[in-house]
């Protein structure tokens, strides 16, 4: 590992706790509509997340050029390259790791989905970009979503699909894997337990309550994640403040989920 990589990762595992949270407002195509929801105002919802202090934020390369001049300094800026629908309507690469050195970021996300007859493709955008990266010190946080192809194309956190995904990340040579959370405590504590990179949890799909998402991200801290990167749970939720309060809470003063949403006030 370079200099320049240690230097960056540093820089976004900085929290005295070795943790890290961080907020994802990187879902572009994926999300759908786009007059709906927490995404509808992108500046807005980027300005909500960084009212919750995260440790970094990962954006898609046009948002960071548009909107991240303002918040220079304030967290550490994570480009995200992946650009995919989980039924590979859409599936391109956006930017390679020249790009987030010029934007003048700590680290670029390639976010990917595994399984199906495309999965090759995308283990091959992640192995390139790793490769590439290393000619800049520029490390490569990979998020891996698993999918199921019973019922259309789906997202699935089943503890083998999880287990996978991690596997998929650490052998294409990533720094920092970013995989969900399967809900079973002993399969992900092992899962994380055999991987040599920093694993950090999605996410994921926006819980039914606050407590819920606090309550997943605690369990797999206690399994030994190193984070986690929230994107709808946080500006998803009426007072992202808030509930960013009680992320920090969970993840790097180590409450449980209900001491966070306690001290936060949500």
């Amino acid at each position: 590992m370079s200099l320049g990589t240690k230097v960056r990762l540093a820089r976004l595992f900085s929290h005295p706790s070795g943790n890290l949270f961080g907020g994802a407002v990187d879902h572009f195509v994926g999300y759908g509509d786009v007059r709906k929801g927490g995404l509808a105002d992108l500046p807005g919802a980027l300005a909500r997340v960084m009212v919750g202090k995260p440790d970094y934020v990962s954006i898609q390369p046009g948002t960071a050029r548009h909107l991240w001049p303002q918040y220079a300094g304030k967290a550490s800026l994570v480009i995200q390259a992946g650009c995919f629908t989980p039924d590979d309507r859409i599936s391109e690469l956006i930017a390679t790791p020249e790009d987030a050195v010029r934007a003048g970021a700590d680290a670029l996300a390639v976010a990917i989905p595994v399984r199906g007859a495309t999965e090759g493709k995308y283990i091959r955008w992640l192995t390139d970009s790793v490769n590439a990266a290393a000619r800049y010190g520029m490390p490569v946080v990979a998020h891996i979503y698993p999918r199921d192809f019973t019922d259309g194309a789906k997202i699935v956190f089943t503890p083998d699909e999880i287990a996978y995904a991690a596997r998929i990340g650490y052998e294409s040579g990533v720094d920092v894997i970013k995989i969900g959370y399967t809900g079973d405590f002993e399969s992900f504590r092992e899962t994380v337990r055999t991987c040599p990179v920093p694993v950090v949890i999605a996410g994921g799909p926006k819980t039914d309550t606050l407590l819920g998402a606090l309550q997943q991200t605690a369990d797999a801290i206690r399994a030994g994640a190193r984070g986690a990167v929230v994107g709808r749970n946080l500006w998803g939720h009426g007072d992202p403040e808030k509930a960013a309060i009680a992320f920090r809470g969970v993840i790097h003063d180590g409450l449980s989920a209900q001491h966070a949403l306690a001290k936060s006030g949500a």
